[in-house]
């Protein structure tokens, strides 16, 4: 594919899922090596294997551990990581010859993929600002000029959880990394995002109607809106008829 070749985006609105939006993306792009962060327990990787015939080499990226700094609801105990990870190699296991698993944070582990060898590279891991800033920014030189930078939890809110939780920062943050590095990125539906390596205008391509403002003011105000709401009262429970009649009685 040339990097003049523009994107079909017919294909994104008529998917029913994401796991649909990019096993077809995947084929029609004839993709042949990808990197998925975050893999969690490989449903998404079992699918795109599959149904893809054209992958040769499907990295996985995942620390499969539990993280001290990542205040997010799926950090799980080691035990259920564990378990999450045994259940990514049994789904994959068919495709053990294209698979190649490297089981650590981002940092600690790019540097075993070559610059410029990936045609497409899918992020769903710590989706946390800082989360966010380091897989773009340490597997950005890793996809070839032409291919696709891609991602989930491109949700328009940044409290996608409890504030409890840290906000969720994928919007508007790789908005603004497409605009720094020059290339377009498209806000799909199911949450999804594309940032096309090429050089041209950066754009941002709102293919859903979900995403008007690009800035944290609407979002910071409404977590802080939700933080101070009080806490609804309990309805009152009201008497049967049998319990009323009783009370008037004694009156």
């Amino acid at each position: 594919m040339t990097q003049e070749q523009s994107i079909d985006t017919s294909s994104f609105k008529q998917a029913g899922s994401r796991l649909e939006l990019w096993s077809r993306f995947v084929r029609e792009q004839r993709i042949e090596q990808m990197a998925e962060i975050g893999v969690f327990r490989g449903a998404f990787a079992q699918t795109i294997l599959d149904g893809c015939p054209d992958i040769t080499r499907y990295y996985m990226i995942d620390p499969w551990r539990h993280l001290d700094d990542w205040n997010k609801p799926a950090n799980k105990d080691d035990t259920t990581f564990e378990e999450f990870y045994a259940e990514t190699m049994r789904r994959t296991e068919t495709h053990a010859a294209k698979r190649v698993v490297l089981r650590g944070r981002t940092t600690e582990v790019v540097d075993e993929i070559p610059d410029g060898s990936l045609d497409l590279a899918y992020v769903d891991g710590d989706h946390t600002l800082r989360g966010i800033t380091i897989d773009l920014i340490r597997m950005w030189p890793k996809v070839r000029p032409g291919g696709f930078f891609t991602g989930d939890d491109f949700t328009p809110s940044i409290w996608q959880h409890k504030t409890d939780f840290e906000p969720t920062l994928v919007f508007p943050w790789s908005v603004y990394f497409a605009e720094a590095v020059g290339a377009p990125i498209y806000a799909l539906p199911h949450n999804q995002f594309l940032i096309h390596k090429i050089d041209a205008e950066p754009t941002f391509l709102d293919l859903t109607g979900r995403y008007p403002d690009v800035s944290l003011r609407r979002s910071l105000l409404k977590g802080r809106r939700d933080e101070a709401q009080p806490a609804a009262p309990a309805p009152a429970s009201r008497p049967s008829g049998r319990s009323l009649l009783k009370r008037l009685r004694r009156g």
